[in-house]
């Protein structure tokens, strides 16, 4: 099969990179629920090799329209009327959901788009707000969204001939928060005016996962609630559906003398790395090469990446941990995905946070992920204007080679622009605002200081990465 990917350019706030040089979380099939955190280019040709085999990506297209072109220059070995499947690069998409897409349409035998039902609750809550996708209304059929992502069975058809192939995201609704009476989460209905009280928290976690990564808020729905978070719920199903799978997890767990999600069949441990005895580890878990893993750390369901150093004390549930990353003692991170080579310090609490690479975030640093008063939470879209997010909780999101000094406050769904330093002062410990570039402290400060952090991720333009490398080392 040939394959060919539709290049997306557009850089993504507050990282001012596109989507494909992002991290997220590359994860196997059941089950093997282990992930690892990688870049999301690397991620789809991985998904893409275990599926349709080992192939090269042959050429860069701009648009779906540009691959009659591509397939009427020659080339060895190859075919114009070749199996050829095309997929834009700001797609998350797993094993699963690629499976299920090319088995539908290879059946078919016709050439094939892939659209998501708009019906289906995975994608209402996670993929279609904050996106630039199209809803369609057929006269027959239900409605749907289409994505960048075609099957075409003997070379290149015309858009008339497109079959559209739904994909159900097989998600089942879980909670994971109960909220109390007596606090403030009363939401006013818009169609009557009426009050209503939620007081459950729940994601939808999916058999599937698709995300058009537009915005930071995809890319958090791409690595928590329909990464870990739904490969954890997989998990679960896969054990109850598997006894003998369940009978191997206990008998494991009764020889190493460990609770069964505690066992080595459900945690993952790296060459090299050393945990402490008092450590508390619940899977499914990854955790990389080379790792310190220090006494009285809890880990439940997370991907930690390579020579990760996770200090006394911390916490961490449903977060992804990229590579080179330090966490002292007693941070605690919930849903929170950290980037390669992020500090966070010690008594620092994210919630619901997307961190870039290289960047720090002071001791004692908060960053909420409620609205205390019941009002829509409202996160910058495909557009860069705010949006509702159609969540009732979210944190923030730093973009790349940021300092956040200790004892600040973030609000929910505040960014803060790649190369930006914020230092604490009376006039400046809450972030109630979308912090850019331009409004970053290190301005302030004399030239011979400011000189010291240097702008690497401009707003704008599409950065070279050898440059980039070449400047950061």
């Amino acid at each position: 099969m040939r394959n060919f990917v539709i290049v997306d350019n557009r850089l993504l706030t507050p990282f001012n990179e596109p989507a494909r040089n992002l991290s997220v979380v590359s994860s196997n099939i059941m089950p093997n629920f282990f992930g690892t955190p990688t870049q999301l280019k690397i991620h789809q040709k991985e998904v893409m090799a275990r599926v349709l085999g080992s192939s090269a990506v042959e050429e860069d297209l701009h648009h779906i329209n540009d691959l009659l072109q591509a397939l009427q220059k020659p080339r060895l070995d190859a075919n114009p009327n070749d199996e050829i499947f095309v997929y834009r690069d700001n797609i998350y998409f797993d094993q699963e959901f690629l499976d299920y897409f090319l088995k539908v349409a290879r059946k078919l035998g016709k050439p094939c788009q892939a659209v998501l039902p708009l019906d289906d609750p995975a994608w209402a809550k996670y993929t279609l707000p904050l996106s630039s996708l199209q809803r369609m209304y057929p006269m027959e059929g239900p409605p749907y969204c289409p994505i960048d992502m075609w099957y075409f069975p003997k070379g290149w058809a015309n858009p008339d001939e497109w079959v559209p192939i739904a994909v159900p995201s097989g998600a089942i609704e879980k909670g994971y928060y109960n909220i109390p009476d007596s606090m403030a989460n009363i939401k006013i209905d818009p169609d009557n005016a009426t009050q209503l009280r939620e007081q459950d928290l729940t994601h939808w976690l999916s058999e599937r996962t698709c995300i058009v990564i537009e915005s930071w808020v995809h890319l958090w729905n791409a690595t928590i609630p329909l990464g870990t978070f739904s490969q954890g719920s997989r998990f679960e199903e896969y054990v109850a559906k598997h006894n003998i799978f369940a009978m191997r997890l206990l008998m494991q767990a009764v020889m190493e003398q460990k609770q069964m999600l505690s066992s080595s069949r459900v945690v993952k441990v790296g060459a090299g790395t050393e945990i402490h005895p008092s450590a508390v580890i619940l899977g499914p878990t990854s955790i990389g090469k080379n790792c310190a893993i220090g006494p009285g750390v809890v880990l439940d369901n997370c991907v930690i990446g390579d020579n990760v150093n996770i200090a006394q004390g911390c916490q961490l549930m449903l977060s992804v941990v990229g590579h080179n990353c330090f966490l002292p003692f007693r941070a605690a991170l919930f849903m929170t995905t950290l980037m390669d080579n992020t500090i966070v310090a010690q008594n620092t609490c994210l919630q619901m946070c997307v961190v870039g690479r290289n960047s720090f975030v002071g001791a004692g640093t908060t960053f909420t992920d409620f609205n205390l008063i019941p009002t829509p939470i409202k996160a910058l879209n495909f557009e860069g204007e705010l949006e509702d997010i159609r969540q009732p909780v979210i944190g923030g999101c730093i973009g790349h080679n940021c300092r956040i000094g200790a004892g600040m406050v973030v609000y929910p769904a505040r960014t803060i622009e790649s190369d930006s330093v914020l230092i604490a002062s009376p006039d400046r410990r809450v972030i109630m605002k979308n912090i850019t570039y331009e409004q970053s402290d290190h301005h302030r400060l004399n030239p011979e200081a400011a000189k010291q952090q240097r702008r690497l991720y401009r707003r704008g333009e599409l950065a070279d990465e050898q440059q980039l490398l070449e400047e950061w080392t």
